[in-house]
């Protein structure tokens, strides 16, 4: 059975990248402001750079590490690159896994792991990676919840291109010897759905939950007026729809396309505002917060069945293992990127 890539998946760098040598042979000055060093001996172009989200920023440094040592085989927030699982912001380090060695160890920003357990490896595109299975396990393990939890959804979930089940999961968690984290992938397994269509919802359903919400449908169709439409959350003692919004899914890219994209979901939510259902919308920024979501929904009318779980609602603030934040270029263009990538507002 070929292997399914998810649509995420970077198995080249997003920018092309310039080793020293290829920039002697083409006569290119690789060392002024124009370039950026991302790797020893590996540039890129700054402006170009500085313009990706974080999540792109970090697979440029991926491929860069590559360029340099091919034969690496990747694990964690790196495989997960190659594999096309989600991420947020821009991950610290590189992560390799080395099964000869006798230990872990970090070299700069290069974590080099061994375990106890064995990891299957696959080539993906020609890269060395740690199975898609072991990869998710590996981050269930150290993933903060609603991270954690994201990635399952999104290797389960046939919206998003999932190959795996649930039971696969769990079955390889509980093989392992090492027991480091297992506690927290059980927590994550317990928690995922395969209903979710992106990384937002998922994040977002951890957050109604935890402020205190009813137990929303997902995916609720509604028949009205000839027209068929599934919504992200449905509270039904409120008859309340929630939709957590991604500016992506409206191509504003393509003006005719967006446009018609607009008139639709319009179309949509008028109809189902006639219908007597209120509407709360916000966006995956919006999820990381946890405030605005917990208000939209109460404007809405939705109704709150239980104290919010205070010490999960904090877990959403820990990034532990994100680079630490620096300053971006504040161009328009490169503004407008951050506002859609999927990092926790910093």
């Amino acid at each position: 059975m070929p292997l399914l890539l998810s649509s995420r998946a970077s198995t080249s760098s997003p920018l092309p990248l310039l080793t020293s040598s290829e920039a002697r042979l083409r006569g290119v000055r690789h060392r002024g402001s124009d370039w950026l060093r991302v790797r020893t001996g590996v540039y890129v172009d700054r402006s170009a750079y500085q313009k990706l989200s974080p999540s792109e920023r970090y697979a440029v440094r991926v491929h860069a590490f590559l360029r340099t040592h091919p034969d690496a085989i990747l694990c964690f927030e790196s495989a997960g690159v190659i594999h096309g699982l989600p991420t947020f912001g821009e991950t610290e380090h590189i992560h390799v896994y080395d099964p000869s060695r006798a230990r872990s160890r970090r070299f700069s920003d290069v974590c080099v792991h061994t375990s106890e357990d064995s990891r299957q490896v696959e080539r993906v595109d020609g890269t060395l990676v740690t199975s898609l299975l072991d990869t998710v396990v590996d981050l269930a393990r150290v993933l903060p919840p609603a991270r954690a939890v994201a990635v399952a959804d999104s290797v389960v979930s046939p919206v998003q291109g999932g190959t795996l089940q649930l039971d696969e999961l769990r079955l390889r968690t509980g093989e392992q010897v090492n027991r480091r984290g297992r506690r927290r992938a059980s927590w994550t397994w317990d928690h995922t759905v395969p209903l979710s269509e992106s990384p937002a919802e998922s994040v977002s359903r951890l957050v109604i939950a935890w402020n205190g919400f009813e137990t929303p449908a997902l995916q609720q169709v509604f028949r009205y007026e000839g027209h068929e439409d599934r919504t992200d959350f449905y509270f039904p003692s409120s008859r309340v729809i929630g939709e957590c919004d991604g500016w992506q899914k409206y191509a504003l890219g393509e003006p005719e396309k967006a446009a018609k994209l607009l008139a639709d979901e319009k179309r949509r939510e008028d109809q189902l505002r006639r219908h007597r259902h209120p509407f709360a919308r916000w966006d995956l920024r919006d999820a990381w917060k946890s405030a605005p979501v917990r208000e939209a929904l109460l404007a809405a009318g939705a109704e709150l069945v239980r104290p919010p779980e205070t010490g999960m609602l904090r877990t959403l603030a820990i990034r532990s293992r994100e680079k630490p934040f620096r300053a971006l270029d504040t161009t328009p263009g490169a503004m407008s990127r951050r506002r859609n990538d999927d990092s926790p507002p910093k």
